[in-house]
C-alpha cells in the first residue's frame, strides 16, 4: 500500500516512520523546504527515542521519502494522513486553517478513491469541514476518517507500534476496511481497535487527555495540601495508586503539565464545551490550578530567601523540556519559571541534554548556557530542577558542594529523598513534602 503524510513534526514523522517499518511505502509532505532537504540528506528533526534508526532504514530502503509538493506526495497515495498542527488561536479553540488550507488543495489533487485521515487532534465536527473543503474540486469518491493519536513523547515509537488500542472514526465500511489492513500489524497481540462515528472519535482524544490533566492536577493540589498538613505526597500516591480504579500513573506531583497536547487540548476542551453553551467547570480549574503550578517553585523562593530577595542572585537550573526523553519545550514549566526569575532580577546558567537548542531559539541569550550538568552549578545560589530526566537522579553530591555557593535546591520534580538531603546537610525544598532546612 502506498499512503501519504502531510506533516512532519512528531505526529507526522512517527506516523509515517513507523508505517514504513510495516513494508508500506510512505511519502511525506511538507512546505518547509529546509527541513525536506535535511530529511532527504538522512538528518531527522526531531528527537525521539528509537526513532532514528527506524527513520534511516526506511529510507535506505526506499519505503520513506520526502517532498515539498504535495500533488507529488499524494500521487499514488491510497491513504492520506493529515498530521498539521492546530495551534489555539486568540480565544483557545484549536485553528484548523493549515488543516483546512490542505483539504482546499486535496480536492482538485485527488485522482481516484482516496481515503483521507484525520492525525491531528481536531475538534468534534472537523471530518464534516475537510469532506466539504475536499468535496469542492474533486471529481471523484472519497471518505474522511477520523484517527486521533495516543503518543506520548519520549515514547511514541512504541505507543505507535505496540498501541493499548486504536480509534478509528468513520461512517463508510470501505474506509473501515483500508484502515483495518493499514493498521493490522501493530494489533497482532490483540489490541482492540474501536470503530466509532468520527465525532465521538474527535471527543476521545479531547477527553483522554483532559482527563489524565486533570489527575496530574488533581494530584498536584493534594500535594499542595500535604505540605499545608504534614503530610508525604509521596506516601499519599502509593496509598491510592494500589486502588485499581485509580491506577499508578499520572500521579507524580510536580511543578504543572505542559508539552504540545495536555495546554491546548483542555483549552480546546473548555472553548468547544462553551461553544455548546456547556459550562465545564472542572476543565477550567484544571487550568487555573496547573498555571499556578509552574511557578510554585518561584514561590518557594521568594519564602525561601525572604526580604533579600531575587535579585542579583545566580541560580542554576537543570531541565528545561517539559518532560524527559524529549527536546519539546512546548508550554515546558522552566520557560515560566526563567521568565519570572529575570523579571526578578536574578540570573540563570541553565542545563538541559536535548533541549537547549530550541530555548536558545525562543530566548536567545538571556541565560547561560551550560554544557554539561555541573558547569551549570558554579557559583549559583541554588539549584531549579524542572525535568526529571534521568542522568539528574544519581548526581554527585559532593561535586555539587563544592561547586554551589550555598546548599540550597528546589526540586520541582522529587528526585531526591527528603531524609538523604537532610543528612547531606542541605536545604531541600520538594513538592508535596517536609523542606529540609
Amino acid at each position: 500500500m502506498n499512503i501519504a503524510v502531510v506533516g512532519t513534526g512528531y505526529v507526522g514523522l512517527v506516523t509515517g516512520t513507523c508505517f514504513a517499518e510495516t513494508g508500506v511505502h510512505v511519502v511525506c509532505v511538507d512546505i518547509d523546504k529546509a527541513k525536506v532537504q535535511r530529511m532527504q540528506n538522512g538528518e531527522i528533526p526531531i528527537y525521539e527515542p528509537h526513532l532514528d534508526g527506524l527513520f534511516q532504514r526506511n529510507i535506505k530502503q526506499g519505503r520513506l521519502t520526502f517532498t515539498t509538493s504535495l500533488e507529488e506526495g499524494i500521487k499514488n497515495a491510497k491513504v492520506i494522513f493529515l498530521a498539521l498542527p492546530t495551534p489555539p488561536d486568540g480565544n483557545g479553540a484549536a485553528d484548523l486553517k493549515y488543516i483546512l488550507q490542505v483539504a482546499d488543495q486535496l480536492g482538485s489533487c485527488i485522482k481516484e478513491y482516496t481515503v483521507v485521515v484525520n492525525k491531528s487532534t481536531v475538534p468534534v465536527g472537523t471530518a464534516e469541514k475537510v469532506r466539504s473543503a475536499i468535496a469542492k474540486n474533486c471529481k471523484v469518491e472519497f471518505d474522511v476518517v477520523s484517527n486521533p493519536e495516543f503518543l506520548r513523547e519520549g515514547f511514541a515509537v512504541d505507543d505507535f507500534m505496540k498501541p493499548d488500542r486504536v480509534v478509528i472514526g468513520s461512517s463508510s465500511e470501505k474506509a473501515n476496511k483500508i484502515m483495518s489492513e493499514l493498521f493490522s500489524p501493530f494489533v497482532r497481540q490483540g489490541n482492540p481497535v474501536y470503530y466509532m462515528d468520527e465525532r465521538s472519535a474527535e471527543l476521545t482524544k479531547y477527553a483522554a487527555n483532559s482527563f489524565l490533566a486533570a489527575k496530574i492536577t488533581f494530584m498536584n493540589e493534594i500535594a499542595n495540601l500535604c505540605e499545608r498538613v504534614g503530610a508525604n505526597v509521596d506516601m499519599v500516591r502509593m496509598g491510592i495508586g494500589s486502588d485499581a480504579r485509580i491506577g499508578k500513573r499520572f500521579l507524580f506531583a510536580g511543578i504543572g503539565y505542559g508539552g504540545s497536547c495536555f495546554p491546548k487540548d483542555v483549552q480546546a476542551l473548555e472553548r468547544t464545551s462553551s461553544d455548546y453553551k456547556y459550562d465545564f467547570k472542572m476543565l477550567k480549574s484544571v487550568m487555573l490550578v496547573n498555571e499556578k503550578q509552574k511557578l510554585l517553585l518561584v514561590e518557594k523562593m521568594k519564602e525561601h530567601y525572604g526580604e533579600a530577595g531575587l535579585k542579583g542572585k545566580k541560580f542554576a537550573l537543570w531541565g528545561l523540556s517539559f518532560k524527559p526523553d524529549t527536546d519539546d519545550i512546548r508550554e515546558a514549566p522552566a520557560l515560566y519559571i526563567i521568565d519570572a526569575l529575570l523579571k526578578e532580577g536574578a540570573t540563570l546558567s541553565v542545563y538541559d541534554p536535548e533541549a537547549m537548542k530550541n530555548v536558545k531559539q525562543v530566548i536567545g541569550e538571556k541565560v547561560e548556557y551550560a554544557t554539561e550538568p555541573y558547569e551549570a552549578l558554579r557559583g549559583a545560589d541554588a539549584l531549579l530542577i524542572a525535568t526529571e530526566w534521568s542522568s539528574f537522579r544519581t548526581p554527585d553530591f559532593e561535586k555539587m558542594t563544592s561547586l554551589l555557593k550555598s546548599k540550597v535546591i528546589f526540586d520541582g520534580r522529587n528526585l531526591y529523598d527528603p531524609s538523604q538531603m537532610e543528612q547531606l546537610g542541605f536545604y531541600y525544598s520538594s513538592i508535596g513534602r517536609r523542606v529540609v532546612k
